[in-house]
């Protein structure tokens, strides 16, 4: 297996170019977290050409709907989204500054080719694993949309999180390299017994 790479925020250009699909991360910053519903928000104020609630320059979205706090607890379960979810709109933030993204699940092709037009990254964190991937998060924030509950946007503040790069600034995409090396090497195998 490849060696885990420890990564600090902010996602600048240079560092997305060191990042390539099938890197297993440590990532420590500051993130954001939106789904659906907050993108949706964000796009329409630009449209109206307002700012968003936060500096989108190289910042890191984290789709995540994370459950209440219980006392003593930073947050709640923390586990990622499907990224689909957020396809329609991941383009127009990108094109601000966004340039990462952590979730579950395949992207459009849309969503790459804008990744690759501003050097973004999608990151995939484990579904089914909010309890743990919450302990990762050292502060959170509430900076807008405390209307939507789960879903406002919060700024966090992460150390260590166990991510790997889906989709790389160059448009290399893990769910289909990986599937295409395991199974040559099922092939080479039978091919040598």
């Amino acid at each position: 297996m490849s060696e885990v790479k420890k990564i600090t925020l902010p996602l600048t250009k240079e560092l997305a170019k060191t990042l390539k699909a099938g890197d297993r991360v440590l990532l420590s910053g500051t993130i954001y977290t939106s789904r659906d519903a907050g993108h949706k928000r964000m796009c329409e104020a630009l449209a109206r050409g307002e700012e968003l609630p936060f500096d989108p320059t190289d910042a890191t979205i984290y789709y995540v709907g994370p459950t209440p706090a219980k006392p003593g607890q930073v947050i709640g379960s923390a586990g990622p989204t499907t990224s689909g979810r957020m396809d329609a709109y991941a383009p127009t933030l990108m094109k601000v500054g966004i340039r990462g993204m952590i979730g579950k699940g395949a992207r459009l092709d849309e969503v790459i080719e804008a990744m690759k037009e501003n050097f973004g990254v999608y990151f995939g964190a484990i579904g089914g694993a909010g309890a743990l991937l919450a302990k990762c998060i050292k502060s959170s924030e509430l900076i807008a949309y405390e209307d939507l509950q789960s879903e406002a946007l919060r700024k966090l503040y992460v150390e260590d999180m166990p991510l790997v790069v889906i989709i790389d600034c160059y448009g290399n995409n893990l769910y289909e390299t990986g599937p295409n090396e395991y199974l040559k090497s099922v092939e080479s195998k039978h091919i040598n017994n």
